[in-house]
């Protein structure tokens, strides 16, 4: 059974896709981090790096775009493909680009100035060169036909990419809707004619075309919707599956129990069947996980018990990859196997897993360590980064500096003051550092007074993190009347 759930009653946009009562997919579409995958920006050339053979394109955007050299107009074209970036584009140039991956941590959006405007049994590339067909079309004769009308029917630098549906449609029918992207592009061209500055001059309406790519996957099943005009959307494109409208006053996804699928997606330990449990650690450059027994202790042999929980291991790791959208360079740390046999097992188990997500991924395989390396291709941010923010005590780390730490820090700032002309020091502080500087009942301030030849006074402010500030030198008499506890 297949479900379906599409809360698009508010301003924040999401879907659920449910295979079995169990949650398998969640797209999450915000405003501020709406994908721009697939818009197409005027962008202005601010520098250009012959080392990485790219440049750096303003496109009106909080980030600087990267565009590498191989996916600009001027060097497809080009009969010598040996040449540096500095040959195709320069400093200050105006150009048409399309987002292919957003921006993450960092890094700015990557674009390619080979733009491609979507029909519905075609891909238009008006600089593109070459004729392609997409892999989904398991017929070589039916790729043949497609190429030879792609052939036919474009000019010597335009470029094709047939979509699945294009087997089913005539050769006037192709015609006709190349002529109307090939409109559709002059139209492109003539707004940006008129743009002064840098910005986007197309914008792809990203969240409903991945609903309906997602319906057109399941087989049978059921799409519920809060929003009729979405309904009414959906009821032209689909006819293989129950439509239904929902106008509860709960919110459709904890009425479907959904919501609760997106806490536990963001939690960094994630509980499997029998007690074991993965840890999640996510970083820019790359995503640990980390596979632990826990409470599973088996019920034949140790080798078998660790075989069993990576296998558990490994299909709710994949799922959790399409859950948590992670994307780049993945390291799964499983539990030490010596067969080479159960780590071929594993392999398997991942790879059948990853045939149900639809997102590129390539198993590197084990290394010498037993860490299992693969790779998923990464367009937008992951779940954590789309309804998380790094908390501004510990910056992201997930710790802070001890009281005593900062105790000590405190500490030696006042030696640098011992001996001076004043008779008292007030010092804002948090409890938790006083104590660690003057230990546990004060044991340690009669011997730091003497050392220092001054007074301590303090005033307390409990806070995270924790902190001290050298407030005020004076006499002893003003500074005492200034303390408070």
């Amino acid at each position: 059974m297949e479900r379906l759930i599409v809360n698009y009653h508010s301003r924040e946009k999401r879907f659920a896709y449910l295979r079995e009562n169990r949650v398998e997919n969640i797209v999450i579409d915000r405003p501020e981090h709406r994908s721009l995958v697939g818009n197409i920006y005027l962008g202005t050339v601010t520098k250009v790096l012959p080392g990485m053979n790219a440049a750096f394109i303003d496109i009106g955007e909080e980030k600087n775009a990267y565009l590498h050299r191989n996916v600009l107009p001027s060097f497809v074209q080009s009969k010598d493909q040996q040449k540096n970036v500095t040959s195709y584009v320069h400093q200050g140039e105006k150009m048409l680009v399309q987002v292919e991956k957003d921006a993450t941590g960092t890094k700015g959006p990557k674009v390619k100035g080979i733009i491609e405007i979507e029909g519905n049994h075609l891909v238009y590339m008006p600089q593109g060169r070459y004729v392609a067909v997409s892999k989904k079309i398991a017929h070589e004769s039916k790729k043949t036909t497609l190429r030879k009308i792609g052939t036919k029917l474009k000019t010597e630098e335009e470029g094709m990419i047939f979509r699945t549906s294009g087997i089913y449609s005539s050769e006037e029918e192709i015609a006709a809707e190349l002529q109307m992207l090939r409109e559709q592009y002059q139209e492109l061209l003539q707004k940006a004619s008129v743009q002064k500055k840098p910005g986007m001059i197309f914008q792809k309406d990203t969240f409903i075309e991945m609903v309906i790519t997602q319906a057109a996957r399941m087989k049978s099943g059921e799409i519920i919707v809060d929003d009729l005009s979405l309904k009414n959307v959906l009821e032209k494109v689909n006819d293989h599956t129950k439509l239904s409208f929902y106008n509860g006053k709960e919110n459709i996804f904890s009425s479907s129990k959904v919501e609760h699928e997106i806490d536990k997606a963001l939690k960094r330990v994630v509980w499997l069947d029998h007690g074991a449990y993965l840890i999640f650690d996510e970083t820019e450059a790359l995503t640990i996980i980390d596979v632990n027994t826990g409470k599973f202790s088996g019920k034949i042999d140790y080798g078998e018990t660790v075989l069993k929980t990576n296998q558990l291991a490994a299909k709710e790791i994949v799922r959790q990859l399409r859950l948590r959208d992670i994307g780049g360079i993945v390291l799964i740390d499983c539990i030490d196997m010596t067969r080479e046999q159960d780590k071929q097992t594993i392999l398997d188990t991942v790879e059948l897993e990853l045939n149900k997500d639809e997102r590129r991924t390539k198993i590197i395989g084990f290394t010498e360590l037993g860490i299992l390396q693969l790779t998923r291709k990464k367009t937008k941010v992951t779940l954590s980064e789309a309804l998380k923010v790094k908390c501004p005590v510990c910056e992201g780390t997930g710790r802070i500096l001890s009281p005593e730490t900062v105790a000590f820090r405190l500490e030696r700032e006042l030696l640098e003051h011992r001996s001076s002309d004043f008779e008292a020091i007030l010092i804002g502080t948090t409890p938790e550092v006083k104590e660690a500087l003057l230990g546990t009942h004060e044991a340690h301030r009669k011997v730091l007074e003497e050392l220092l030849q001054l007074k301590l006074y303090f005033t307390l402010q409990p806070d995270l993190p924790h902190f001290y500030q050298l407030k005020q030198f004076g006499d002893d008499e003003e500074l005492s009347k200034k303390e408070q506890l």
